[in-house]
């Protein structure tokens, strides 16, 4: 079994959606399957196909190249709305038998809806997902294999992962981001799911099978709930209106700030990413400025090639992103001893740090 992992690095929005997209496209003759770990309705993945647009919910992305897409153990499905995602795309011509829902995944229903729906002074997207946890743990939950509705798409993941005749090449979509992880991030103001690779590990996927890991995030941040994150400037409202910060699932606005850049290298140390994708660049190249936190400091660049080698150098020197590069290294230079710019130029050069419009292909 092979596992490469799409994870998102801020809190949520950072286009894993567009990443897993591209990469089950490159992949489509090579993965098996694309799984969805984590989450559940409160996550909008918001897909171009094609030349039309598609925003998912459940459903991972393999399902556009042909790709079996499960929904997995980790996640909370509701199920009418699963339903109607599935029709919306079965109605566009794709082949929705490819689709499967691990038998062990838990069911939001109308009473979590309904719970969820309350006051909260977190600012949840009121999908039903914290209480369906919440029942989950408790062990008053329903699961997938209880519900009538799901009988075709129900599937074991150790027969289908262990068992399989054939090796399993598995494309892991994430969903929400590592600010966000029920442990990781700013508690209370967290999801109910495990958004850390390590989450990846309780959808029957060994840890000694992963081997990619692709973190995703902006060239600035983002935040959707009650918490104050957005700065008095309206800079960012300028940011907010080019970007389309508005949430692919509930239509609110997105707090904005500049990249939190210790927050960052954190994220990658933690979840023990491979390779970099910073989206957005062409917002900031729009708006015309420039700025990250680092070591508690706001700093200032000139342009956004002072900001890209900053941030490449930076990476590789104070992240895990070194040690994929001393193994380059090895494998291809000998045992040389090179700066961190250096290394900052190679991570470039070898796709392991990679900055994206809203509209390139990466």
């Amino acid at each position: 079994m092979i596992a490469d992992v799409v994870i998102g690095l801020q809190h949520g929005d950072e286009a894993k959606g567009k990443v897993t997209h591209v990469k089950c496209r490159e992949g489509q003759d090579y993965y098996t399957h694309v799984l969805r770990y984590n989450g559940g309705g409160n996550a909008g993945h918001t897909i171009y196909h094609e030349g039309k647009k598609y925003v998912t919910h459940y459903i991972p992305a393999g399902v556009f190249y042909g790709i079996k897409s499960i929904i997995g153990n980790g996640c909370a499905v509701n199920v009418k709305s699963f339903l109607e995602e599935a029709k919306m795309l079965a109605d566009a011509g794709f082949d929705t038998s490819l689709i499967k829902i691990a038998s062990n995944c838990h069911i939001v229903t109308e009473e979590h809806l309904e719970e969820d729906g309350k006051d909260s002074k977190i600012g949840t997207t009121k999908r039903g997902n914290g209480p369906a946890y919440t029942a989950k743990y408790a062990r008053t939950g329903v699961r997938a294999c209880d519900v009538p509705e799901f009988e075709e798409y129900i599937v074991d993941l150790y027969e289908e992962f262990h068992l399989a005749e054939d090796e399993v090449k598995i494309l892991c979509e994430g969903a929400q981001g590592f600010e966000l992880d029920i442990d990781w991030g700013d508690y209370p103001y967290v999801t109910s799911s495990h958004c850390t690779t390590a989450g990846v590990a309780l959808n029957c996927i060994p840890p000694t099978s992963i081997r990619k890991v692709w973190g995703v995030g902006k060239v600035y941040d983002t935040y959707v709930g009650k918490k104050k994150f957005e700065p008095d400037d309206p800079i960012f409202q300028k940011i907010r209106d080019v970007g389309e910060e508005y949430g692919a699932t509930t239509g609110r606005p997105r707090q904005c700030n500049w990249l939190n850049f210790d927050a960052l290298i954190r994220a990658i140390n933690i979840n023990g990413v491979t390779s970099v994708v910073l989206n957005k660049a062409d917002v900031l190249k729009e708006v015309g400025v420039w700025k990250i936190y680092y070591e508690n400091e706001l700093m200032d660049f000139r342009n956004y090639r002072e900001m890209e080698k900053f941030i490449h150098t930076t990476l590789c020197e104070k992240s895990a992103l070194k040690e994929q590069l001393k193994y380059t290294f090895r494998q291809g230079a000998g045992h040389k001893f090179h700066t961190p710019e250096k290394l900052g130029q190679f991570a470039w050069r070898r796709g392991l740090v990679r900055f994206s419009s809203s509209k390139d292909k990466i």
